[in-house]
């Protein structure tokens, strides 16, 4: 559970739903045809910029954004080291029966144990990187997209109802309501966006920058172990990866 992801979408909304509640009758704020028109309208609007199986997977990407588990890659190195002695000590072949952190590790673990040539791994691996990165770069446009279409579909409501406000001046009880679509309509589209569409695309794109660093790293490392290369010399060469204070740590 990402808590920095949830506290922070709670905690808006609680503060505006708390200044709500203390301003007066909650009940002002809450308004259908308003939600119809920034909610309904928003998606479906976002829907015909994208296709329907884009669309339609965004939910089980986007929980990435509150539930994903982070593999830090000094662990990922500790891992590769630890791989790369198995191997010198036993061959690739004894690599078979280890358990890794990452899915993305273990099966290219399996490339090697099934003795594929370091082209075809290297192909593989980045071919599974890409269509990765490419999946989670469409979540992203589509949380931004919804996060652009928001306020624009609030404005839209706006006019709806001052339009309704204007054509019926000579009637006093329809000024209230179409007053409220007005104004409703403008702070559901800005919170839509703001409190919860654009904060999940950059939360989503933070965790594919780091899938994607934690990705060329196990490439790396499994080509280096591929190679027979030292372990000691494959540690330092995957330590580029981190930023130079951590590895300092690393190296102390």
């Amino acid at each position: 559970m990402d808590l920095a992801t949830l506290v922070g979408l709670l905690g808006a909304f609680g503060i505006v739903v708390a200044a709500m509640v203390t301003g007066g009758d909650v009940g002002a704020f809450v308004n259908m045809p308003s939600l119809l028109i920034v909610m309904g309208g928003s998606i479906f609007v976002v829907l015909m910029k994208f296709t329907l199986g884009q669309f339609l997977g965004i939910g089980k990407i986007m929980g990435k954004a509150f539930m994903f588990k982070s593999i830090k890659p000094e662990d990922i190195i500790t891992e590769a080291v630890d791989l790369a002695d198995a191997a010198r000590k036993g061959g690739l072949l004894s690599l078979e029966d280890k358990t890794v952190s990452s899915d993305f590790m273990q099966r290219g673990i399996q490339l090697l144990v099934d003795g594929h040539d370091p082209d075809i791994v290297r192909g593989l691996l980045n071919k599974e990187k890409a269509l990765t990165t490419e999946r989670h770069e469409s979540a992203c446009d589509i949380f931004k997209a919804l996060g652009d279409v928001g306020p624009a579909m609030g404005m839209i409501g706006t006019l709806v109802g001052l339009v309704q406000m204007l054509s019926n001046m000579s009637d006093p009880k329809s000024i209230g309501p179409a007053m409220a679509v007005a104004l409703l309509t403008t702070l559901y589209g800005a919170m839509l966006a703001t409190m919860f569409a654009l904060p999940v695309a950059d939360k989503l794109d933070g965790r594919k920058a780091e899938e994607e660093l934690n990705q060329s790293l196990i490439i790396d490392g499994l080509l280096a172990i591929q190679a027979g290369q030292n372990p000691r010399v494959i540690e330092q060469m995957l330590r580029n990866y981190l930023p130079e204070k951590k590895r300092a740590v690393a190296e102390g």
